[in-house]
């Protein structure tokens, strides 16, 4: 990461020309200014890291020039030097803004130790600005990709709920992007600025999830040497998202409902009852209703939770959203691995859109990935994708896997699959074995036929598959 320059404000001529050559010499751009007036101009004018200024000029002084940048540039490293130098002045010079004092005639070395903390503190802070701004487009609204009215309204309705500080709950399969909707929400908040604190409830052992969440007092347990700060206090002032709040158990559970009450809680083996300003999200997969009849979930907790509800829906049942996404992770993937590919076949573009996808989104996205990893082609070839034997099975027997629903669609999942076997089979019979023409009578290309048919693990002796691409 290139260095912006730093500016060098002396008035004696033979000390600017001095320090250029020594800090030149070092591998930094300087600028020069030989009064505090010039050295104003150029602060509005340049991106600087940092200022050494020498403490006598003509005209305004160098602690007044000192007032003065803080105002201009607040936070500019500024270096005094003086040829005048005692504690009473170093203790003006710092309270004034300035992070060191430089007496005259110095070591170069104290120079150039005193100009490289300010460099790599410049470079911090730059690699951390860049961390934060990437870690904040994975929360954009337009990573919420689709154009079905379902996603349309989903994205309508982050709008709308994200800048109040309404608790969401997020209800939907896995993979269907409901830490991306936590993420949006929060980013479209009035916390956007503050922490950002996510927890999966399921990722972490039950005996650990309460001190995990709310902290614990030193001495509370064996190994607590320490008093540590829960999540709940580290996004004091932001938010805070609980993946998988359904795995929660109920013990856990009446305390967050106590959190949720009035932002109070008490650390584990602590007897202060303490308090925070917290917008929480929370999430789960599970079919939450039935989870209440299990007695599995307090039923209160959920209606505390419930203030404002998202339900993402699967991919399966917003199907026309499947090429979009499968042209964004292949760009993503592109990118990512160094590859050159330009688009997707249209067969398979057919084999993606004829997928049950019970992984979801998630599972696209492994798919693209393999891929473009797989792919040697300028486009995506069903030949690249996986045959998805094993996940066209995953949900036979499976009901919702969120929401108020349920019941089985083991029964129509096979019927489905026994229709479809017979209607290919029949347009075979009518053709006379000619797969091509077989496709057509399906409204299929051959690619999708021949695709459907190694799904359906169906077997033709005799049939024709040698006409033209």
């Amino acid at each position: 990461m290139k260095l912006p320059p730093l500016l060098v404000v002396d008035d004696e001529k033979n000390m600017r020309l001095t320090l250029e050559t020594t800090l030149i010499g070092k591998g930094y751009e300087v600028r020069l200014a030989d009064s505090a007036e010039a050295a104003l101009k150029i602060l509005g004018d340049e991106d600087l890291f940092m200022v050494i200024t020498d403490a006598r000029l003509g005209g305004m002084s160098g602690y007044e020039f000192l007032k003065e940048a803080a105002k201009k540039k607040p936070g500019l490293p500024i270096l005094m030097m003086t040829a005048y130098a005692t504690a009473k002045l170093a203790v003006e010079a710092i309270k004034n803004g300035a992070i060191d004092y430089l007496a005259k005639p110095f070591d170069p070395d104290e120079l150039s130790h005193a100009v490289a903390r300010c460099a790599e503190r410049h470079q911090l802070l730059a690699e951390n600005a860049a961390l934060k701004a990437r870690a904040g487009e994975a929360y954009r609204l337009e990573h919420l990709i689709g154009e079905s009215p379902k996603m349309r309204e989903l994205r309508q309705l982050i709008q709308t709920v994200a800048p109040t500080d309404a608790t969401v709950l997020i209800l939907g399969e896995s993979g269907t992007g409901k830490e991306l909707i936590a993420g949006a929400v929060h980013s479209l908040s009035r916390r956007a600025g503050q922490t950002y604190v996510r927890l999966n409830c399921a990722a972490i052992p039950e005996t650990l999830l309460e001190s995990e969440l709310f902290g614990y007092e030193k001495g509370a347990f064996t190994g607590a040497h320490r008093t540590k700060r829960g999540h709940v206090e580290e996004a004091d002032g932001g938010t805070i998202f609980l993946d998988e709040i359904g795995d929660m158990s109920r013990p856990l559970q009446a305390k967050l409902l106590r959190f949720l009450e009035d932002g109070s809680f008490t650390r584990v083996g602590g007897t202060q009852e303490l308090r925070v300003n917290v917008r929480l999200i929370a999430a789960t997969n599970r079919n939450i209703v039935d989870a209440i009849r299990k007695n599995e979930f307090r039923e209160d907790l959920f209606h505390r939770l419930n203030v404002m509800q998202f339900r993402p829906s699967p991919l399966r049942e917003r199907t026309s959203d499947i090429p979009l996404l499968a042209l964004h992770f292949l760009r993503h993937f592109c990118f990512r691995l160094g590859r050159n590919i330009k688009g997707i076949s249209e067969a398979a573009k057919s084999a993606l859109l004829v997928h049950s996808w019970p992984g979801n989104v998630r599972e696209l996205r492994n798919v693209l990935e393999r891929a473009v990893i797989l792919e040697t082609t300028d486009e995506i070839r069903p030949a690249s994708l996986p045959d998805f034997e094993v996940e066209s099975r995953l949900r036979q027997g499976d009901g919702p896997a969120a929401g108020a629903g349920g019941g089985s669609t083991g029964a129509l999942s096979e019927s489905l699959v026994q229709f479809e076997r017979e209607l290919i089979l029949a347009a075979i019979n009518r053709s006379g074995g000619n797969l091509t023409k077989a496709a057509a009578q399906l409204d299929l290309s051959r690619h999708a036929l021949r695709y459907r048919m190694s799904r359906l693990s169906l077997q033709v002796d005799g049939g024709v598959d040698d006409e033209a691409e």
